[in-house]
């Protein structure tokens, strides 16, 4: 509409220059004379102007007539093709005319003129590879996603545009929700072009989509092939995959081939923790603990974390407090003073009912970095210590309120997830998920109810249970009682973390 009105506007300007032009011209006095071979031709301002222009076309003209007599020439001289490729000629110049118009509009964001200049230079040109493209690219601007569909399906007719056709009928597939067929083209379109970066990384994506973890892989080696992945990169998201397919296998009942495919995983990225906690429990169920000791450990020492310590403790889970202490010392001693190494310490001498130490342990950990697992703890530790209940009841009043702590979050959309997953739930990015602590205005209040302590194996309670003196406060002595539950097994205190 704004356009309209410009060509208008411009329209008007010129009549009026023109109009203006021309009074002036018949106003001004004097004139051209002219004078050759006896003749003498004297013209007023406004007669020289239009001679001036006739003048101008007429050599125009003549040029065109020269060029068409060398064209009927050569034609007479045998060459057969010499008139049409005159003609052919004029209407590829108006042709890559408006073709470049159309490009140009495209590129400003035009996309209904740059659909009238692509069909204008289809009418000149016959190239459909060429003004097809304008188009199909013309239709998605203006989200005429059925035009748009149309042409790429054209384009798959020609060998050359075949790729180009399979990609915009795939994004079209993406954009409806069609994800199913989606994934087909792009597969095909890999095929068509394997080193195209887009193409493997919408492939990708759709495969872990569908859990298509092999066919993923094989997508992932051929990013590294066409150097579209740096090595690490690829080392680290192969194991995910890897990590992937073992849990799809272990759920199918082939406990060999998922023990084998979690031992892959845990080779590939010795630090990613879901792998390691998952081969951890492969070389048990293989009855060698040896091995499971080995891998929590070094995935301990690149990042400590609450299933590691779940699944060290699943090692020997009859021992006793005392026992268990001295065992885990290996992860203490690895990363002495860290916030995971501090808690885990704390919890196994709340299990040993060693309540001073587990004091010590926690430090100041309650004002410098407090969550509701920290303020739980202090709970369990002021109950053993024998504190009133007010002051129990204060600090599990604390830790409803007070932040759950690290978690599973995306790096790119910072959705928080209750555990880890290959994709991320909201964004659909591929291993993007990282163990950190959310922002504080994305933390969501606790219920209390789910911060037990992590490493109680199958211990007694250390402490006789409180009867709850109203109905108001039943809810937080199961909070104490659960925390000093000795029955709960390693897992289930770490899925609760």
């Amino acid at each position: 509409m704004l356009w309209s009105i410009i060509k208008i506007v411009i329209f008007l300007a010129l009549v009026v220059a023109v109009t203006l032009g021309a009074t002036y011209l018949l106003e001004l006095e004097g004139g051209v004379r002219i004078a050759a071979a006896g003749v003498e031709l004297n013209l007023t301002p406004l007669t020289a102007v239009i001679a001036l222009a006739l003048l101008i076309l007429g050599v125009w003209l003549l040029l065109k007539l020269a060029s068409l007599m060398i064209a009927v020439l050569k034609f007479i001289n045998g060459d057969d093709t010499a008139i049409s490729r005159y003609f052919d000629r004029n209407r590829q110049e108006k042709g890559y005319r408006a073709l470049t118009d159309g490009m140009m509009a495209l590129a400003s964001g035009e996309g209904n003129v740059a659909m009238a200049r692509a069909a204008k230079a289809e009418r000149y040109l016959k190239k459909p590879e060429l003004t097809d493209l304008v188009t199909a690219q013309a239709a998605e601007m203006t989200g005429n996603s059925k035009k748009a569909e149309e042409v790429y399906k054209r384009l798959l007719q020609n060998d050359r545009t075949r790729f180009v056709g399979v990609r915009g009928v795939m994004r079209q597939k993406l954009a409806a929700g069609q994800h199913e067929t989606a994934l087909k083209l792009a597969e095909t379109a890999h095929g068509l072009k394997p080193a195209h970066a887009e193409v493997q990384d919408t492939l990708l994506q759709l495969q872990t989509k569908a859990e298509d973890w092999s066919g993923a892989r094989k997508t992932l080696n051929a990013k590294l092939k066409y150097g579209t992945l740096p090595r690490d990169v690829h080392k680290r998201r192969e194991a995910v995959l890897a990590l992937s397919e073992a849990r799809e296998i272990a759920e199918e009942g082939k406990d060999i081939e998922a023990r084998e495919a979690a031992i892959e995983a845990n080779r590939l990225s010795p630090h990613l923790i879901p792998a390691a906690v998952l081969a951890a429990r492969s070389y048990l169920s293989q009855g060698s603990p040896r091995y499971a000791s080995r891998v929590i450990l070094k995935a301990w020492q690149a990042q400590p974390h609450p299933d590691l310590a779940a699944a060290f403790a699943e090692i020997a889970p009859d021992e006793s407090p005392k026992a268990r202490i001295k065992r885990f010392g290996k992860l203490l001693k690895a990363h002495a003073g860290h916030r995971e190494a501090r808690l885990l310490e704390a919890e196994l001498h709340l299990a040993n009912e060693d309540f001073p130490a587990a004091r010590r342990a926690l430090g100041d950990l309650h004002e410098t970095d407090p969550d509701a697992r920290v303020l739980t703890l202090m709970a369990a530790t002021e109950r053993g210590e024998g504190a009133s209940d007010m002051m129990v009841k204060g600090w599990l009043a604390r830790a409803l309120s007070a932040p759950r702590g690290p978690q599973w979050i995306c790096q790119k959309c910072q959705h928080i997830h209750s555990e880890w997953v290959p994709a991320c739930e909201h964004c659909e990015s591929f291993d993007t998920l990282e163990w950190k602590a959310p922002p504080q205005s994305d933390v969501t209040s606790s219920t209390g109810f789910a911060m037990l302590p992590l490493i109680v194996g199958s211990i007694e309670d250390y402490a006789t249970k409180p009867e709850p003196e109203e109905a108001a406060d039943v809810e937080e002595a199961e909070v104490i009682d659960a925390s000093e539950d000795a029955d709960a097994t390693p897992r289930d205190n770490a899925s609760k973390q």
